[in-house]
């Protein structure tokens, strides 16, 4: 990690560089915004996997990610679609696969702890292996399965204070041996 930090508004910052780093976003757009920073990191075949319960800011994230990409469309949550691609919006840029692992039963887990029924199935179908070569993949509830699409991977976890609405974000780039 990089000794050296930014100091933004009172608060301290980890970039987006280290391999693994904290920051708070006081507001929505703090959140894209960071996102949009997470961007510049990120190529095609990277594969990143958002966490946190409801409203703690993974849509946002990803509406970054995906604004700091300048991939075409807007970027809203694909819950009912499962999984969105948006184009590359600049010659030479990434596309960007939006995934919501939610609905495919991963978030939660079944009676033994494991998985809940289908959803690994569910996620093969959507063939999304294919697509990292050629996009970043972004997966919404996705921690504990879609590690498996690939061996470099950036986890990225959110959390919502319910007191002062501020996110808490952690992330990781992690490598599996």
């Amino acid at each position: 990690m990089s000794p050296e930090r930014s100091h933004t508004d009172g608060i301290h910052t980890t970039p987006v560089t280290d391999r693994t780093g904290t920051r708070e976003l006081p507001e929505v757009a703090d959140t894209e915004a960071f996102g949009a920073e997470l961007a510049t990191v990120l190529s095609a075949g990277d594969l990143v996997i958002l966490d946190g319960p409801l409203g703690a800011g993974k849509t946002a994230l990803a509406r970054g990610i995906g604004a700091g990409l300048g991939v075409e469309g807007r970027v809203t949550s694909p819950t009912f679609i499962i999984a969105r691609e948006h184009r590359p919006g600049r010659p030479g840029g990434p596309a960007m696969v939006h995934v919501d692992a939610y609905r495919l039963g991963l978030a939660g887990s079944d009676e033994a702890g494991g998985p809940a029924r289908g959803g690994l199935d569910e996620l093969d179908a959507l063939d999304l292996d294919t697509e990292l070569t050629d996009a970043v993949v972004v997966v919404e509830w996705g921690e504990g399965v879609a590690e498996r699409l690939a061996q470099r991977y950036l986890v990225v976890r959110l959390r919502r204070d319910v007191d002062t609405d501020v996110r808490h974000v952690e992330w990781e780039w992690v490598t599996d041996k």
